[in-house]
């Protein structure tokens, strides 16, 4: 119901809107900087028309320099629309191959130049992870939901994923915890009441304070400061 409330209420500009963002998706000729500030203003229209307000806390907590990785719990398919509007600075997106088939996150996917990871195919999702690693060693940021999948019970956590931390691992680059409370709102529940959704920027975890801990290790570390925000705010 809240999609069709988005569509109905900027129906012509969210035309336009799905048509530039599928231009600048297909074109190289546009900047990361360009593509993030076009579907930055568009997923901020989206969220007002939709009557979702997002409260950002620790934007100072985002690295000046580039070449970071955000690890937020996974709620559910508003998740990256939330942090479109919310982050400061560009970054890409890691999702799960069924996700690429979904109209609009297909093309904002495409646009933010993220990639699909097939969760059964371990050979693919290796390469995923090496290419992800190069990219975030040249200065890209990326966001990766460590649960694999979105959780069915609203604020609750799921295990996160020691192999998320891959890549992280690899290039060491700063871990960014993001706390999503109330994601799931917007698209999983049936309703068009307003709502809020609180995105709560956590202090990076520098490679130092993580090269001996084990990917495992890591994963519950940052489950548990995103668990314990979570447990603060909500």
């Amino acid at each position: 119901m809240r999609i069709a409330l988005m569509v109905f209420r900027m129906f012509f500009r969210a035309i336009y809107y799905l048509i530039q963002i599928d231009r600048y998706g297909k074109s190289d000729k546009y900047t990361e900087e360009q593509r993030f500030l076009l579907l930055k203003k568009t997923t901020t229209e989206a969220n007002k028309a939709g009557r979702v307000t997002i409260k950002s806390y620790g934007l100072e907590h985002i690295p000046q320099e580039n070449g970071y990785i955000m690890y937020p719990n996974h709620q559910g398919l508003f998740d990256v629309l939330g942090l479109l509007e919310s982050c400061t600075k560009p970054f890409s997106v890691v999702m799960k191959k069924e996700v690429g088939n979904i109209i609009l996150l297909k093309q904002v996917i495409r646009c933010l130049r993220g990639q699909l990871i097939e969760r059964d195919n371990i050979r693919q999702g290796l390469e995923v992870i090496k290419k992800m690693t190069e990219e975030v060693k040249n200065g890209r940021n990326y966001v990766i939901f460590a649960e694999g999948t979105r959780t069915r019970n609203k604020n609750e956590l799921l295990d996160f994923k020691g192999g998320s931390f891959k890549a992280a691992i690899n290039a060491k680059c700063p871990i960014v915890p993001v706390a999503l409370i109330d994601s799931y709102k917007p698209f999983d529940e049936n309703s068009i009441k307003p709502v809020t959704i609180q995105i709560h920027y956590l202090e990076p975890i520098y490679f130092e304070e993580y090269q001996n801990m084990k990917s495992t290790e890591i994963a519950k570390m940052v489950k548990d400061r995103i668990e314990h925000v979570i447990k603060e705010n909500e």
